[in-house]
């Protein structure tokens, strides 16, 4: 493996700093929290099951007796719960960086509380509403970061915008990959706003390369490829990398992150190139204001039609 590029040892001390991590009870997300836990950080865990959190917080102290860590309860299926979590974290004394990590995909067709496709919902809307509910309490903090966590399944993917929530047809990487897609969408357009409006927060991009996880938990055959994957490319703590790279580490606005190894699907992280089509800008304005409506959480920031 190359020694050049950004890996779990060169995050730096995060004393006194704050994290939230959401979907970090397992995965690249469990990784992250433990990563950040142990350069005394205080991590915020911001998981649906109370139950799998308190284990990984129990599992992450084993490791790093005296972490100072945090459940946050947070299902991003129900915008009731985004708000509900967005609340309490308010009431932290300060949050530095949100890490949105959780993600899903799966072979049958499912919805959110409010109705919308599962996959779409939870990886964009959610991310989407979270990140904009935030906003104010990382206003708060200079040098505060917002970070998106997309897949190089985003290229080629397409989303479909005439039947977002699967009333028409659904098939299930695609979807995937449009999720993906629209992440990249989103920050990239929320980087240009915040930047625009001279706002100290940082919108970045990343991703974890090909590694194995619990990701296809729905389904049989899925797992046993994730399984595959893992032995083969990256582990979750090789596919945290991108995330902590993008959270601590020296970045661009608007910057892309992830493996620099074989085809970026593992290896310590650098910087990424998007698609030409994450790098829409019509795209993304019409992204966001779709995810504006839908959601009915506006995160504030006036449209900047020409700035890059």
């Amino acid at each position: 493996m190359p020694s050049e590029g950004f890996a779990a040892a060169d995050v730096p001390d995060q004393s006194g700093k704050c994290f939230i991590v959401t979907g970090a009870n397992t995965g690249i997300g469990f990784e992250v929290a433990s990563a950040l836990a142990a350069r005394h950080a205080r991590v915020l865990l911001a998981c649906r099951d109370e139950a799998k959190a308190r284990a990984a917080m129990s599992r992450i102290r084993q490791k790093t007796p005296g972490a100072e860590l945090a459940l946050l309860p947070l299902d991003l299926a129900d915008l009731a719960s985004v708000r509900r979590a967005a609340e309490l974290a308010a009431k932290e004394p300060r949050v530095d960086v949100l890490i949105n990590n959780a993600g899903v995909q799966g072979p049958t067709l499912k919805h959110t509380a409010q109705g919308f496709e599962q996959t779409f919902g939870v990886n964009h809307l959610g991310c989407f509403a979270f990140s904009a509910l935030m906003l104010p309490k990382l206003m708060e903090t200079p040098g505060s970061r917002i970070v998106v966590t997309s897949s190089g399944q985003h290229r080629g993917a397409k989303i479909e915008w005439d039947d977002l929530n699967a009333q028409k047809s659904y098939r299930w990487l695609p979807r995937y990959g449009a999720s993906k897609l629209a992440n990249l969408l989103f920050v990239f357009e929320l980087d240009r706003r915040l930047r625009a409006a001279g706002a100290p927060v940082t919108a970045v991009a990343c991703h974890p390369g090909l590694v194995g996880t619990n990701l296809a938990r729905g389904s049989w055959w899925g797992n046993k490829v994730m399984s595959l994957i893992g032995f083969l490319f990256a582990t979750p703590a090789m596919g945290a990398w991108g995330e902590l790279h993008a959270a601590t580490g020296r970045i661009k606005p608007s910057g892309y992150y992830g493996p620099t190894g074989f085809s970026e699907l593992r290896g310590p992280s650098g910087e990424g190139l998007p698609s030409e089509e994450a790098r829409n800008p019509q795209l993304a304005k019409r992204l966001w204001d779709v995810s504006v409506k839908m959601t009915g959480i506006d995160p504030g920031l006036p449209s900047v039609d020409g700035v890059s």
